[in-house]
């Protein structure tokens, strides 16, 4: 990685923006991917505006490196405002636009993000989104939603296994 990257990527790591769970969340979405051992959750809150359904507040809890963190983080910062369908037209590249050209062996970092929106925005997977608890009950940051007691359900997605990360 070259030198500018790594600053925009400590910069984004150092001062994270929307970082943290929230009890009264519209969607939730779970990823993980397998070959870096790096795990993505996002919560979305919509709002009406002018007639429409946009979200009003997006925020992440994040497992893995330094760029998976900095995509979040700025993901979550451009998603705000936009409509579902809006925000699922937004690539990997659009996340990591603040961060410059990522090196190929890093891509896969702004694609679990992308994984993670259309786990908690896709119409099509509702039915297997995570499940989002009542507004009294916390849902409880990502380590301790993974280990849940059994009965209680937990879902990640894992992504295509790419090559081990070095």
């Amino acid at each position: 990685m070259n030198d500018e990257l790594e600053k925009r990527i400590l910069a984004a790591v150092n001062d994270p923006r929307n970082r943290g769970e929230f009890a009264d969340a519209d969607a939730v979405g779970s990823v993980g991917n397998a070959g870096c051992g790096d795990m993505l959750r996002v919560w979305v809150k919509f709002k009406e505006e002018n007639g429409r359904k946009i979200i009003d507040k997006a925020t992440f809890q994040a497992f893995g490196c330094e760029t998976a963190i900095a995509a979040a983080s700025l993901a979550m910062e451009l998603i705000r405002g936009k409509t579902p369908e809006e925000a699922l037209k937004l690539s990997g590249e659009d996340f990591a636009q603040d961060l410059g050209p990522l090196p190929p062996t890093k891509v896969h970092c702004t694609q679990l993000v992308e994984a993670a929106l259309r786990s908690a925005l896709e119409p099509a997977s509702s039915q297997s989104r995570d499940p989002v608890p009542p507004k009294s009950t916390s849902v409880g940051n990502l380590d301790e939603s993974l280990s849940r007691p059994p009965g209680q359900r937990v879902r990640v997605v894992l992504l295509k296994n790419d090559p081990p990360q070095k």
